[in-house]
């Protein structure tokens, strides 16, 4: 990061929009909003924004909740209350309270910004930088809005490329050899190419820098208009890209990258086989993402717990984890574990075999249990002898099965079982 780069990410503020749902995620998201996800054994989703900001010099953050929030406010409140006003760090939390009448709750992403002008004025940023918060990726944003002072852009969008097919529920745009945005369409049915690349799309990553004057103004002008949706996708960017003056801004450009990762890694885990497929990632020899880059650490909440722990060393009945990440707090007894990620304080019983299973805090396994290929939500308990991964018809009577043969185990669908 250049002294240019680092004085700008100081004069602005990150806007972190952790408001929705996340559906695609079923029961993942039954309880929690989908930036408060767990994820990387330790982690929650919204982190890697948050972290992003954090090591990009950005020290003033918002985050506009909505759905569900408890869980993530908790989070919040635990892991990321170390701001210090005297050092000119802040993190508001802006829950949907209907701050303007009765009725207003966040309508859509530029309108969470809206009803929270007077408190972003209280700071005073030169700059603000929109950010989704359910992405996993590590990005340098000084080097983002650097671009977009140094082209006197309205609007940076951030963009990456993604496969034709996959590009449905991004918004989509094309851009010329200078970067500027000339086309955009927010999540269309039959997604354009680029050109030249007839497989392959430019999809928005939800990331959008702009001068804070600039973006309040446009912003006012959106909340009179009744016929606007109040959405960044939907309204304010169309809106920019038709007067000419956004300008695109490749992830390529700042993903930050140690000698491990081969390529900008960004991940959108918003469905179960996603989530699944991204955590399981971590475990490879060489992952594409490189949690273990001290330069860019992903911060959270630390919770206290004893080391992890391997017990039991005779044969059928030995504890040990192959390809496998295992969190503080877990005690893998006379159980075997290959390509497992076990998140903090999950306990492993005698017997049990695992692979390929992303088991949530707290999680207790029962003896001689074989789970294949299973994400499980928190605190659940597997009982003794439960195998799933091997029936699929069964697995799908009994659980969330994906059609890539995934299995999400929640305590609710563990309580209707026939005893």
């Amino acid at each position: 990061m250049d002294n240019e780069s680092q004085r700008l990410a100081q004069q602005s503020m990150a806007f972190v929009l952790a408001g929705g749902r996340g559906s695609r995620l079923m029961e993942l998201t039954d309880r929690r909003a989908k930036p408060a996800v767990y994820f990387g054994g330790k982690s929650r989703i919204i982190d890697f924004a948050l972290s992003n900001s954090m090591n990009s010099g950005i020290r003033r953050i918002c985050v506009a909740t909505q759905y569900k929030a408890h869980s993530l406010i908790r989070h919040l409140q635990r892991g990321w209350s170390f701001f210090r006003p005297e050092r000119n760090e802040s993190l508001d939390i802006l829950p949907a309270s209907q701050r303007l009448d009765e009725e207003n709750w966040y309508k859509g992403t530029a309108d969470a910004v809206t009803q929270n002008i007077d408190i972003i004025e209280s700071y005073a940023p030169k700059y603000i930088v929109i950010l989704a918060g359910d992405h996993i990726y590590k990005q340098d944003y000084s080097l983002m809005i650097k671009q977009h002072v140094d082209s006197g852009a309205e609007v940076t969008v951030g963009c990456i490329e993604v496969p034709l097919e996959d590009a449905k529920g991004f918004g989509v745009m094309a851009a010329d050899a200078s970067d500027k945005i000339t086309a955009f369409v927010e999540k269309p049915a039959n997604p354009p190419a680029m050109a030249g690349r007839p497989d392959m799309a430019l999809a928005s990553m939800g990331i959008y820098v702009f001068e804070t004057e600039f973006l309040f103004r446009i912003l006012k002008e959106d909340a009179a208009d009744a016929a606007s949706s109040h959405d960044f996708g939907k309204d304010i960017i169309p809106a920019l890209v038709a007067k000419g003056t956004a300008v695109a801004h490749p992830f390529s450009r700042s993903c930050v990258m140690t000698g491990l990762e081969t390529e900008p890694y960004w991940r959108d885990v918003g469905t179960v086989d996603a989530f699944w497929r991204a955590n399981i990632d971590l475990t490879d020899f060489t992952p594409a993402l490189d949690i273990y880059d001290t330069e860019w650490p992903i911060w959270t909440y630390q919770e206290l717990t004893a080391p992890a722990k391997f017990i039991h060393n005779e044969e059928g009945r030995r504890g040990l984890a192959v390809s496998s990440m295992v969190s503080g707090g877990c005690i893998i007894s006379g159980s075997q574990l290959e390509r497992c990620l076990m998140f903090t304080g999950v306990r492993t019983h005698s017997f049990s075999q695992l692979e390929g299973v992303v088991a949530l805090p707290y999680v207790e396994i029962g003896r001689s249990a074989r789970l294949t290929n299973v994400v499980i939500d928190r605190g659940v308990k597997i009982p003794d002898g439960m195998v799933v991964g091997e029936d699929p018809a069964l697995d799908g009577k009994r659980f969330r099965r994906t059609e890539n043969g995934i299995c999400l185990i929640t305590q609710e669908m563990m309580d209707r079982l026939e005893p």
